[in-house]
């Protein structure tokens, strides 16, 4: 029995595609970056010694950068890249891109046989395809922690207004105590308040740009009790066990459905999976089929049904809430 090893030389190349973003990424912007810092990326470069008005522009011109690259086709990154407040400029995304692409070419020039259209298409398709998987699980993992800090953040909140704080006091308050992501976003909100704008419109800002309903509904609630007054602090307490409610719902929602979900990834992958075990194993298996006629044509015919099949199982398994 012959074994051919180049379809696992494409796994390892492609994950060596995702860990060298990630390795790029940390070895320039440090471990302060990391998500799971304890102490937020804002107060990091405080201590470090930056001014408070050089860290806010820093933070500003980072979360801003990606709405507004004007690079052709990166709107298709670009929503992504600003909802995980990726430090990277556009154009370094770009450049790493190409860098991958390239490392790719050469990774599979040297580990596989495979002819000159397929290593330019497979190596365009990993540099480009691991830097927005990277870019997509970077921002899905940042909003899940900003969900889960939002209703601690809000109860902090409510705790400093009771204690007779400012609504501006309790936000510099969840600044400092709040690790990121949500730390760093409520210091940049404190300083823009310390520099005359209104919390309220950069909370709104905040929300429209997580796409986050909560964030919604915290703006405006502080935009509320602005223009009409009222017991801020009993308004927020209530808010917090509102989000703290969903965010239960949500989980519970998750767990029912996972199931589902892992059933839905194993019905799509399975055929691809099988297709690589049968290279593997028996490389010349397709050798008398392919000299067929039909062989191309049914090859395009199953890879359209296989990406039905995927946007199908992601639609059957994708409750909303």
């Amino acid at each position: 029995m012959e074994f051919s090893a180049e379809p696992l030389v494409y796994i390892l190349i492609f994950v060596g595609v995702l860990l060298a973003v990630q390795g790029i990424y940390l070895m320039m912007f440090g471990k302060s970056i990391s998500l799971n810092s304890k102490l937020n990326r804002r107060l990091e470069m405080l201590e470090k010694g930056g001014g408070r008005e050089k860290v806010l522009e820093q933070l500003r011109k980072e979360v801003a950068q990606h709405a507004r690259s004007g690079i052709p086709l990166y709107s298709i990154l670009a929503k992504k890249a600003q909802k995980a407040a990726i430090a990277f400029t556009p154009q370094q995304l770009i450049i790493i891109m190409i860098a991958l692409t390239v490392f790719a070419y050469l990774m599979l020039t040297i580990g596989t046989q495979a002819g000159l259209p397929v290593r330019l298409i497979v190596s365009f398709g990993m540099g480009f395809g691991g830097v927005y998987i990277w870019v997509d699980k970077t921002a899905k993992k940042r909003m899940g922690l900003v969900e889960e800090q939002l209703p601690d953040a809000i109860e902090l909140m409510v705790r400093s207004l009771r204690v007779g704080h400012p609504f501006s006091s309790a936000i510099t308050i969840v600044s400092k105590e709040v690790p990121d992501p949500l730390g760093s976003e409520f210091g940049i909100i404190a300083d823009e308040a310390t520099y005359g704008r209104d919390i309220s419109e950069s909370l709104k800002l905040l929300a429209e740009r997580m796409e986050m309903q909560d964030l919604r509904f915290l703006a405006v609630a502080v935009a509320i009790q602005q223009q009409s007054g009222g017991n801020l602090a009993e308004i927020l307490a209530g808010l917090a066990q509102v989000v703290r409610a969903r965010f239960r719902l949500f989980r519970r929602v998750k767990a029912i459905t996972a199931e589902a979900k892992w059933s839905g990834m194993f019905l799509s992958a399975f055929p691809v999976l099988a297709l690589i075990m049968i290279n593997v194993i028996q490389p010349n298996y397709f050798d008398v089929v392919k000299e067929s006629a039909a062989w191309m044509p049914a090859v395009i015919f199953v890879c359209v049904f296989l990406t039905i099949n995927v946007f199908f199982m992601r639609m059957m398994v994708n409750i909303k809430v």
